[in-house]
């Protein structure tokens, strides 16, 4: 305790001379209150764990009082409860809502009458630990991850390969409050640390707006005798225009007689709402549409509230050129400075070969590159093949080869006994298909070296981006317009020269471009965004990870 005596002194002293230099006269009763305060503090927690948040907190700031001042609340204090009050996401109902406003009025009673000096000590902790609970509900969110990662980890046990990556968010609750006490406004510390990557308060809004709508009541369910086409007559439509009001899809036509025909103006309502929900905008509402219209205002604010506590723990990183993919949106975008410069549909992850949540940087472009195969599509895919046939890759342009160095040599897929490495740990054969237009790469593929062997690539299957839900790759993210995303580095990027790369992907000779200009890439998985246009918008949970964080989603 004399360490912290003699620490709180010199700073004392420091203080009254900054003070006195500005012509203010400091009180010897408040020098008084803050000392006995110092020492309660220092008592009280003498026993608490070093990692306790109390115990960090007050050691950081030499055990001074942060909220309770002498004469009424803090600096501090008064910017905490602003902040929350202004909070628009923090539900009223909750307990977290509930306790600031009951400990405002109440810490605010201590100074109305004579209260007893332990009673304000009492509320300098309760108001410490509802800070605590509002830094992690505001800047860390509700899910639990380590839950969540258990569950990602009991999937790779049953034979479903996937990771989740994290960046923890960057807020130092204590070290705001120590600022705080050296004069920076704690309001303004809470604002700024507020994300702002991934649209986050563009979202936050959004929230804001369906918490509003479910207060008034949200909407009544729609329910139509059969699938609705233009120009058919249903009861059901005057439900349907009122839902699609609400949600601001339909805003009313001139000359519309909002009756019960399905007339040009709803319709258009409807593609409106299909493209937010990532459905065929053909303006026909049958079961899928209808499903969608039918998801509760509730559930749709959980989601966003999820999708913004995923936000949260994304790399915050905002740089100059950015790579963004969506797998629940199944498209790529390409920022510059914030600005989209580049969008295309991509084809992700089947749900048993799901792509890795990750960031990473592309360092390289391949022309005509060769398809080395995995491990686990040699074993599970190729080998049951050759069993059959050992001349049965031969169609797909697959060559073996007796190892990965440059000196291997191609294999006779007959001379070797396959069952033995059917199951075994490793397959000391290396498997490739030759570049060329049949290739499942394409013909060209952007590399982020990663731990996962997954990429961004043109495909042969073309097809495939005609379907609204485009889980359909091991994990590896196929590219709608891949020439254009070439393109897009062609503009920026001196080592890929345009003219000269489209002459080699003429034939098949394999090129390496190695970018002297790295581009970040983040693959993302968020079933509620606002895109570029300032929309809000909902996908389905393709990999149930929605489902499995809501198991264990904080409550507050």
């Amino acid at each position: 305790m004399r360490q912290y005596r003699r620490q709180f002194r010199i700073w004392l002293g420091a203080m009254m001379l900054l003070l006195l230099s500005q012509g203010v006269v400091l009180q010897a009763k408040t020098l008084a209150y803050e000392e006995h305060a110092t020492e309660v503090i220092y008592n009280s927690l003498k026993s608490e764990p070093s990692k306790s948040f109390l115990k960090k907190l007050y050691k950081r700031v030499l055990f001074l009082p942060v909220w309770m001042h002498e004469k009424g609340l803090s600096p501090a204090a008064k910017d905490l409860f602003a902040v929350m009050r202004a909070d628009e996401t923090l539900d009223v109902h909750s307990k977290l809502y509930i306790d600031a406003r009951a400990m405002y009025d109440e810490a605010q009673q201590l100074y109305l009458s004579p209260s007893p000096f332990l009673k304000k000590m009492e509320m300098e902790f309760r108001i410490s630990l509802l800070y605590k609970a509002y830094v992690d509900y505001a800047y860390f969110g509700s899910i639990n991850w380590g839950a969540f990662q258990a569950r990602i980890a009991n999937l790779i046990v049953n034979d479903v390969s996937t990771e989740w990556e994290l960046h923890r968010p960057q807020v130092d609750a204590v070290g705001m409050v120590e600022k705080a006490l050296l004069g920076v406004s704690l309001k303004k510390q809470l604002i700024d640390a507020v994300p702002t990557a991934y649209h986050y308060r563009a979202l936050q809004k959004s929230l804001i707006h369906y918490m509003h709508l479910k207060a008034q009541g949200g909407w009544k369910r729609v329910v139509l005798r059969k699938t609705l086409k233009p120009g058919m007559r249903d009861e059901g439509v005057y439900s349907l225009r009122e839902r699609l009001r609400i949600t601001e899809d339909y805003a009313g036509c001139f000359g519309s007689s909002e009756d019960d025909r399905y007339d040009s103006c709803l319709q258009e309502a409807v593609k409106h709402f299909q493209a937010r929900n990532g459905l065929t905008p053909d303006g026909v509402v049958g079961p899928a549409t209808l499903r969608v219209l039918n998801i509760p205002v509730e559930d749709r604010v959980t989601t966003i509230r999820l999708n913004l506590d995923r936000i949260k723990w994304l790399n915050p990183r905002q740089p100059h050129r950015h790579i963004i993919i969506s797998i629940p949106f199944f498209r790529l975008y390409f920022e510059e400075d914030g600005k989209l410069i580049l969008t295309m549909k991509v084809i992700t992850g089947k749900p048993n070969h799901p792509t890795p949540i990750f960031s990473d940087e592309v360092e390289m472009i391949v022309l005509n590159p060769y398809w080395n195969v995995p491990k686990s599509i040699i074993q599970k895919e190729m080998i049951p093949k050759l069993l059959r046939n050992p001349y049965a890759l031969k169609k797909d342009n697959i060559v073996i080869f007796s190892g990965w160095g440059k000196n291997a040599k191609e294999v006779d897929p007959a001379s070797v006994n396959w069952a033995q490495y059917r199951y075994s740990k490793k397959v000391p054969y290396r498997f490739a298909q030759l570049p060329g237009y049949k290739n499942a790469l394409g013909k060209v593929k952007f590399l982020f070296p990663n731990r996962f062997s997954v990429y961004m690539h043109d495909t042969p299957t073309k097809p495939l981006f005609k379907r609204d839900k485009r889980a359909f790759s091991h994990g590896c993210v196929r590219l709608e317009k891949p020439m254009e995303l070439l393109k897009t580095f062609a503009s920026f990027e001196k080592s890929v020269e345009l003219e000269k790369a489209q002459e080699i992907l003429k034939g098949k000779k394999n090129v390496y471009m190695k970018l002297s200009e790295r581009v970040p890439v983040d693959i993302i998985y968020l079933t509620a965004w606002v895109d570029y246009d300032g929309k809000l918008q909902f996908r389905d949970d393709v990999y149930h990870y929605d489902r499995m964080q809501l198991q264990s989603y904080k409550r507050w």
